[in-house]
Order: C-alpha cells, then structure tokens, then sequence
C-alpha cells in the first residue's frame, strides 16, 4: 500500500515539476518576445500607412519602410469635436485603447457603425511631399463587417474631399466574398471619389453603378452586409461624429 502512495507521489510531482518548467519556458519566450512583437506591429502599422499613402513601392524592406515613414509622415493628433490638433494624450496613446476609458472616451448615440464608444482623440497622419507640403491626409477608421469591426486607413487629397485610398488591414469577413475588400481591383475603385456634396457626407456603396458616379463605389457581390458596412463606416467617420470637423477645418494647410 505504501508503495503504491509513494508511485502515486512521484508521479503526481513529476507532472508539477514538467508544469512549471514549461511555464517558466513560456512565460520567458512571451517576455523575451515582447519587444520583437512590438517591432512587428509597428512595421505593420507604417506598412498599412505608407499603402495608404501610395508610397510603398519605394520600399523593400524594414529598414526602408522605417526611414520613408519617418521621412514623409507626421502623426498628429485631433479632438474630434473640434477639429482642432491637440496634444498627445499620453505617451503610449492608442485610439482605439482610448475608446474604451472613461475618461478618453465618448459614447457614440444613435449610429449602425457597430461600435458604442470611440476615442475623443484620433490619430491622422500627415502625409508631405518633397516640396514639404501636406499632399495626403491618413485617417484611421473602423466599422461594423458581417461578422465583427472590420478596421482601416482612409486616404484624401489635401482639399479634405477627394479619397485615394481605402486599405483594410484586419477584418473577419468571408473569403471570396467580404474579404473582397482586399482586393486591389476594388480598392483601386475609390480612387477620385468625392466624401461631399453640397458640404454633406454624400460617398456611397450601391450596386451597379460603374465609374461614372463621383460619390459611389460599386457595392461587392454577393457580400451586401460587407458593403453597407464599408459604406456606413465612411458616411460616420466623414460626419461630424468623426473627422468631419477636421476636414473641414483643414487645418494642416495652416
């Protein structure tokens, strides 16, 4: 009996001391890993926004992506119910952490964009050509999709009216049909479209409307909820809900 308990014993401390090994092996790979995550998710971020900003050919590799970003690229930060620059809220500021505070955040009332609080602050990122002049506004943007936020960067001209680029870079949407979101045929649909008409947010997501409509894309096949949701999240986030005010203001020709 007592030789059975003592097997009992040491099997049961073996299976411990295996557990906290492994433990300590995970939790050092996660710390150690930390900064190389990081990186990443920086890259990605730049990456995203240098797409955007149609100036991702001229990069290869990090170190590229890196220095064009930090040459032509400026972050900025708005107080969306003004439209006016602010200061960085905080040093590890994220608008989209932001959002879920108390304190950063706002409600959002009345709206099918599929979110109930954004962030007061958002980030837009200046985007200067070789004259130093601000030659495209960045701006990040989320919405509802068919089955959860799909998240984005819309790009404008300088006249805050006339879109270049619509790049979603997470999303849930269905392969083959909302996933067509990332198609470069249909991404290159927006380009020339206009968010306004008569100073309201006029841009659209329709069936059937070819090319010849300024303020309309054609809507994708076969994914209805995918495009009502691309199109509800510009019509919000060209409103005065978002940044509405901002490109009105146009404050970064000042």
């Amino acid at each position: 009996m007592s030789a059975k308990k003592e097997t009992l014993g040491k099997t049961i401390g073996v299976v411990v001391a295996v557990c906290l090994v492994c433990s300590i092996i995970v939790s050092g790979a996660a710390v150690g890993l930390r900064d190389l995550q990081s990186f990443n998710a920086s890259l990605d971020m730049k990456t995203n926004i240098l797409s955007a900003a149609d100036l991702l050919d001229d990069a290869s590799n990090s170190k590229q992506i890196t220095a064009i970003y930090n040459e032509r690229v400026e972050e900025k930060y708005v107080d969306l119910a003004t439209g006016e620059y602010v200061e960085k809220p905080s040093e590890d500021f994220n608008m989209y952490k932001a959002a879920k505070s108390e304190t950063l955040g706002v409600r959002v009332e009345n709206s099918n964009v599929g979110f109930k609080q954004r962030s007061k602050v958002a980030s837009v990122y200046l985007i200067t050509g070789a004259d130093g002049e601000v030659s495209r506004i960045i701006m990040p943007v989320h919405g509802s999709g068919l089955w959860d936020l799909m998240y984005g960067f819309l790009a404008v001209d300088n006249d805050g009216q006339t879109i270049r680029e619509l790049i979603y870079y997470q999303h849930k949407e269905t392969p083959g049909l909302g996933a067509e979101i990332l198609n470069p045929a249909w991404q290159a649909k927006w380009d020339g479209k206009k968010l306004y008409k008569d100073g309201k947010v006029a841009i659209s997501v329709d069936k059937n409307v070819g090319n010849n409509d300024p303020y309309a894309v054609d809507a994708l096949s076969g994914a209805t909820l995918t495009s009502n949701g691309v199109e509800n999240t510009l019509r919000y986030w060209a409103s005065e809900n978002g940044y509405g005010n901002y490109l009105k203001n146009q404050s970064w020709k000042s």
